[in-house]
């Protein structure tokens, strides 16, 4: 009785093996090997008009099928451990991990079309509930944490904020609009020389509130220097600028003419 089977059942010649097997009800690790070979041969006839490129891959299964059907007619091989070689091994390897993808291939197809039937919902969170953020335990926040660590980490703290104060801006204040004259700076110059007959210009131009003080101070030195009332020296480069005052205050009656002019 010819075997019926349609080509368009069947990926490759694997597959048709998988289908003798289970339609003849056959172990798979006991293949009848002439039994299937016949069927197998049958089906290649019923295929000699199919496309060659299709053709090549059953016929090397039927050239292997072949093989496998001399060789269980010849005595039987022995391994180097002395058990015999079933000539059948290599094509149950085969057929057995075929025959898992091909099942794994169902499963996924199977979700496949599960999948095509799952809608899913957009999240909707309340408002509320996104902006909770979980308290803050200050016991675990503190943990590990020392007076030492404390006082370094107020010192950098410190030394942050010491390193963006500008050392002479930060000490004119608030900005403000003044009227401020060489004759008045001259006479308050006057003052300080009766208690300091020798004093650093540095510490003098310290003492000033803002950039106009600065400057009219500047101004009033290089009057006093022009006068020959002080005297200013500077002992290395770079040093300090020591003014030291010659004559007397009380004496200083060429600065009331300058005052009054």
């Amino acid at each position: 009785m010819a075997l019926e089977i349609k080509l368009q059942k069947f990926e490759g010649p694997l597959d048709l093996l998988l289908h003798l097997i289970d339609k003849n009800k056959i172990d798979i690790y006991d293949i009848p090997i002439v039994q299937i070979t016949d069927q197998y041969m049958e089906y290649l006839h019923s295929m000699e008009e199919e496309d060659l490129g299709i053709m090549s891959e059953f016929l090397v299964m039927a050239a292997t099928l072949l093989d496998i059907k001399c060789r269980m007619l010849l005595p039987k091989e022995v391994d180097e451990e002395g058990e015999e070689e079933d000539p059948r091994e290599e094509l149950v390897m085969l057929l057995l991990e075929y025959k898992k993808y091909k099942y794994l291939s169902y499963e996924l197809k199977d979700r496949m079309t599960d999948a095509e039937g799952s809608f899913y919902k957009a999240p909707d969170i309340p408002p509320e509930v996104l902006k909770y953020r979980e308290p803050v335990d200050p016991a675990e926040l503190l943990s590990g944490l020392t007076l030492e660590k404390l006082n370094a980490v107020f010192q950098s703290i410190l030394r942050r904020q010491e390193d963006k104060t500008d050392p002479i801006r930060s000490r004119f204040g608030k900005i403000e609009k003044e009227e401020v004259s060489v004759s008045d700076k001259l006479m308050e110059l006057k003052t300080y020389a009766k208690k300091n007959r020798r004093f650093s210009f540095r510490k003098l131009m310290t003492g000033q509130k803002s950039r106009t003080q600065l400057v009219v101070t500047f101004l009033s030195v290089l009057e006093l220097m022009k006068m020959g009332h002080i005297h200013v020296d500077q002992e290395t480069l770079f040093g300090e600028i020591e003014i030291e005052v010659v004559n007397d205050p009380d004496t200083w009656k060429n600065l009331t003419e300058f005052v009054e002019e």
